[in-house]
């Protein structure tokens, strides 16, 4: 006697099937990178006034992502998070560093931070991607929705650099930009960050 099975309880077992072995695929495929102490690895603030231009650099931050690598080719970007300390940027001048630090409340929120909501990883030659992504960028407790391209690039060992650069006004994080010398030297409203970040598993 021969036993009927019902073709969509055939189809939703062959589906079940080919999820249940694809998903530990996948599951291997993504791992967390975390960002190198590195010299090479920076963050600059570069903004203008009406005397000079300036620059604030830092090399102490903690961040890691969660990418997807098949080989030697970037997949995706599934998650990423990035936090800086305020007082860890300098520039040239202490007067400056400090009226900068005042100016953003850093005593009572020390952190600029980031949380990556959506990436889309596209190949743009050998063993470098663009990266378009979504965020939320944190700054003096005020959190504003930043869309940047990425450039990333896998290394001979296995590193993924990212580079790039956003620019942002402070008026959007409720920060009046800052005044120097009695107010003869005004900071422009406009900052331009620029990143080099090496990543590693």
């Amino acid at each position: 006697m021969k036993t009927l099975i019902h073709p969509i309880i055939t189809a939703k077992f062959i589906l079940a099937s080919i999820i249940f072995l694809a998903v530990p695929t996948l599951l291997m495929a993504q791992t967390t990178y975390k960002l190198v102490q590195s010299p090479d690895v920076n963050i600059k603030v570069l903004g203008s006034s009406n005397v000079h231009d300036w620059v604030m650099t830092s090399t102490a931050m903690q961040s890691q992502g969660d990418f997807n690598v098949d080989g030697d080719k970037l997949q995706g970007l599934h998650s990423f998070n990035f936090r800086l300390a305020v007082k860890s940027l300098h520039s040239d001048h202490a007067s400056m560093d400090d009226r900068t630090y005042k100016s953003v409340n850093a005593s009572k929120y020390p952190d600029i931070s980031y949380k990556l909501t959506s990436a889309v990883v596209t190949s743009v030659g050998k063993n470098k991607y663009l990266i378009k992504t979504k965020g939320e960028l944190t700054i003096a407790d005020a959190t504003q929705p930043i869309s940047m391209e990425v450039t990333a690039t896998i290394g001979a060992d296995n590193t993924i650099t990212c580079t790039g650069a956003k620019k942002i006004q402070l008026t959007d994080y409720g920060i009046k930009p800052p005044t120097f010398m009695l107010g003869a030297m005004k900071v422009t409203n406009d900052l331009n960050i620029q990143f080099n970040l090496i990543y590693k598993k």
